[in-house]
C-alpha cells in the first residue's frame, strides 16, 4: 500500500465538492487542477484536487481525464496514465498540439453559475 503525501489530510467535504464538479465537466471541455480547487472552495489546493482525482484514474465513470494542468497539458504521465488521458481527451474532440498542450482559451469550462469566471488570464 502506498501513501500519497497530503492524501490523508483531505477534508471529506472538499473531496465531495471536487468530485461533483468533475462530474459536470462537459465532453470536449477541461478544467485545471487549480480551477477545480478554487471552485471547490479551497483556492491554492490544486495538488489536493490532484490527489482526489488520482484515485479515479482508469477505474471510474467520472470524467477524470478532463482535468489538466494550468499549462493545458496532462500531468498523469508520471503515474502511468498520461497516454490514456491524452487519448481520451482527443477522442472527445480536445485538440492537442505536438507538445501535448491544448488551448485553454478554447476548451476550458466554467460552470454557468460562476458569474465572475473565467478570470482574466494571468499570462
Amino acid at each position: 500500500m502506498t501513501h500519497e503525501p497530503g492524501a490523508a489530510n483531505l477534508e471529506a467535504g472538499f473531496k465531495n465538492r471536487v468530485l461533483a464538479l468533475v462530474a459536470r465537466i462537459p465532453e470536449g471541455r477541461v478544467m485545471t487542477y487549480g480551477q477545480l480547487a478554487l471552485l471547490a472552495g479551497s483556492p491554492g489546493a490544486a495538488r489536493q484536487a490532484g490527489f482526489v482525482l488520482n484515485s479515479l484514474m482508469g477505474g471510474s465513470e467520472l470524467p477524470w481525464q478532463r482535468v489538466i494542468n494550468a499549462q493545458g497539458r496532462v500531468s498523469t504521465h508520471k503515474v502511468g496514465f498520461g497516454d490514456m488521458q491524452e487519448g481520451l481527451l482527443v477522442a472527445e474532440g480536445v485538440v492537442l498540439d505536438s507538445s501535448g498542450r491544448c488551448d485553454l482559451s478554447k476548451v476550458q469550462w466554467w460552470p454557468e453559475e460562476q458569474k465572475d469566471a473565467p478570470p482574466e488570464s494571468l499570462f
